[in-house]
């Protein structure tokens, strides 16, 4: 388990023991008891965080560990099987809720070291009365395997399935002989159906928990007719169905409740439940969660472990949840409910990966493989830390180092996951998982937008009439719905998924015909003088550095050296993902003349402009040219380019004494950060929001 995860120690450490130790009461992997943090109510535990940052990795770890030591279930709420009812079921007796339920407790029953299986008579019984409402005109063999699979959650012996059997059969002759038509089910079929089940309990030492729905509203102290209005609530849906699914949910709990009961139970049973929802933004994951919630806030308590993952933050369906990072829930979660229900979830931001971390990562799957020095470091800046990406590069260089060696041509590789499935090429293989596919198409052509109004440019240009600036607004909504950050200056705040967005943008076109539209609409954008630094930026993208040295050189002697500093880093991070000639232009060959003109190779053969300093010119070009490969993301560090931009801004620093301190600096931090790996960043504003503006 500790093998395939990285950075996650906070969740998983025995000694000193991390939060799942505390909260479940075992040791992870070991049948090993663990003090609780939280012995009368443990928060409700909801991992948040974008796409890719290992949320499923880590419900799948929690599963491995303590599957056969305690009950513990795994449940998908994107899963095919909750998003409608199977075939020949009807809706009104069919819920993604009801259908998570019996997933869950169907894990949840399996015996674990040193007790058997938990039974589920509460739940059984109304997941009964909810499947009832259906049997209007079914055939009798429908009816029989949807009621023994529920009722095998009430099997405990080895024998598992004798009961289930016998009266699945009475139940599906009652019911058949009681439904009248083709019209839904009558009360008397209903009836018919609950009648039998009680008659299968009769002298079982669970026919208590059939008794339990007496105290549904309504029924007057009698279990039977209980169970019929929770048939009748499911089937009216909205609110009514709200409840009645809230009723099955405390059925579930209920039942684990009673599992924990006892003297035996409490030596034979050592670790708490434990339900894991994945994907929990999707029903039927804030259906489950806000049910829980809603119960512990009203006194109805439990002691059953969740963990949920969702996308995003949650503040809208939770806003009084406590809000953790993984690093300070290490040790306690200084977790404290109040009255209101959404307080009695914890969300954990899960974190990215250290460089350490991709160290570790990039080394264990190229073990056998000679890796580049810088390789680590380069994948961690350009991933963030993203653990999907930090694999699938590492997984990618295993296949094609060392033929392949820059960023970027890992990433438009084939990947093949298995020697037996097809390929595609690592960046779409990895925006399969990082971005909604439904809008794949639009997040490619408006990643190279910086707000709201370049983003409707680029729309107007390059997508269908119908998406107009409504829809780039829902867009932008979804990006911070699903955990993307904001960024000014960004339309996709995420570096990463934003490189990958613009590399399928100019991979898009055998010529690049998208890539160039898409900068040159942005170049037409920003025709205002104020927004030069765009306009150059675009023009840089599309292999023109002529205007952006020029308007560097011009600005030099009179600027603000931060600002020029700022606009200098904001221009030379223009995306590049092509070679080109001496006149800008895309060719097909794999040079990189970035690095020829940083480190003066080229200077003989250029033609000056009329007019100029001509050192102070050549200068500037080298320095951006040297800049714009470092701040590559695509590109692992050239040392000699490093030392390059590290000359020239020490020599700039001596035309200007008086901001002499800031180039100076820069000359310092700049080529270390290229080197190491980190974003280039300051000696500028360290609350620079990135956009250049001089």
């Amino acid at each position: 388990m500790r093998t395939r995860l990285h950075g996650r120690g906070a969740l998983f450490d025995a000694d000193p023991a991390g939060l799942a130790p505390r909260l479940v009461g075992l040791v992870p992997g070991r049948h090993r008891a663990h003090p609780l943090e939280h012995p009368d109510e443990p928060p409700f535990v909801v991992l948040t965080g974008a796409r890719g940052l290992g949320k499923s990795a880590v419900l799948d770890a929690l599963q491995e560990a303590y599957r056969g030591h305690t009950p513990v279930a795994l449940i998908d709420c994107s899963a095919t099987q909750f998003a409608g009812p199977p075939a020949g079921r009807p809706a009104d007796s069919w819920s993604p809720s009801a259908q998570a339920l019996l997933v869950i407790a169907e894990q949840l029953a399996e015996p674990v070291t040193g007790a058997g299986r938990i039974t589920f008579p509460r739940l059984m019984s109304g997941l009964v009365a909810v499947a009832a409402g259906g049997w209007g005109d079914a055939e009798a063999e429908r009816i029989r395997r949807e009621v023994e699979r529920i009722l095998l959650l009430n099997e405990r012996g080895p024998r598992i399935g004798a009961f289930a059997g016998r009266w699945a059969g009475k139940v599906a002759a009652k019911v058949v002989a009681a439904a009248t038509g083709a019209g839904p089910l009558v009360s008397g079929a209903i009836e018919a159906t609950l009648e039998s089940v009680a008659e299968g309990f009769t002298g079982h030492r669970h026919q208590k928990a059939s008794e339990w729905y007496r105290s549904y509203p309504n029924a007057g102290g009698n279990a039977q007719r209980g169970l019929i209005l929770l048939s009748q609530h499911f089937r009216d849906g909205d609110g009514s169905r709200e409840h009645a699914e809230r009723y099955l949910v405390r059925a579930l709990l209920a039942d684990l409740g009673e599992a924990y009961t006892g003297f035996m139970a409490k030596m034979q049973r050592l670790g708490r439940p434990l339900v894991l929802l994945d994907n929990a933004q999707t029903t039927p994951g804030p259906e489950l969660t806000a049910a829980v919630l809603r119960d512990r806030a009203e006194g109805t308590g439990d002691r059953v472990v969740f963990v949920a993952a969702r996308r995003g933050e949650g503040r809208a369906e939770l806003p009084n949840a406590v809000r953790r990072q993984l690093a300070e829930v290490a040790r306690r979660t200084g977790w404290t409910p109040d009255a209101a229900p959404s307080s009695r979830a914890l969300l954990v931001a899960l974190p990215p990966l250290s460089a350490d971390d991709t160290l570790h990562i990039v080394g264990a799957l190229c073990a056998d493989t000679a890796v580049p020095s810088h390789l680590p470091a380069a994948a961690h800046r350009l991933t963030g830390g993203n653990p999907l990406g930090v694999v699938l590069l590492a997984e990618s260089a295993a296949q094609h180092l060392p033929e392949v060696t820059s960023l970027g041509e890992l990433l438009s590789a084939e990947f093949r996951p298995a020697e037996d499935q097809p390929g595609s090429p690592v960046h779409q293989a990895l925006l399969d998982r990082l971005v909604p596919a439904a809008y794949l198409e639009e997040l490619t052509v408006l990643a190279a937008a910086h707000d709201h109004e370049s983003a409707c440019a680029l729309a107007s240009a390059l997508l269908p009439d119908t998406f107009g600036p409504a829809d780039v607004r829902a867009l932008q909504t979804l990006l911070a719905e699903e955990g993307l950050p904001v960024v000014p200056g960004q339309f996709v705040g995420d570096p990463f998924v934003r490189t990958l967005l613009l590399l399928r943008l100019h991979l898009r076109d055998e010529d690049h015909a998208s890539w160039r539209r898409a900068h040159e609409t942005l170049i037409e954008h920003y025709a205002e003088p104020e927004r030069a630094p765009y306009r150059l930026y675009h023009e840089l993208a599309l292999g023109d550095a002529e205007s952006a040295v020029a308007r560097l050189r011009d600005d030099f002697a009179d600027a603000d050296t931060r600002v020029w500093l700022r606009t200098l880093r904001f221009i030379a991070s223009a995306p590049y993902f092509h070679a080109h000639d001496a006149e800008g232009r895309d060719f097909g060959g794999r040079g990189d003349r970035r690095a020829a003109v940083a480190l003066g190779v080229t200077d003989a053969g250029y033609p000056l402009p009329e007019g100029v300093d001509a050192v102070l010119h050549l200068r500037v070009r080298r320095l951006l040219h040297a800049l714009w490969e470092l701040t590559d993301p695509l590109v692992l560090p050239d040392p000699k380019v490093c030392d390059r931009l590290r000359f020239e801004l020490e020599q700039l620093s001596n035309l200007r004494p008086a901001a002499g301190a800031l180039l100076w600096r820069a000359s310092r931090d700049w080529p270390a950060a290229a080197l190491a790996g980190r974003p280039i960043e300051g000696p500028a504003d360290p609350e620079d929001d990135g956009r250049g503006e001089a």
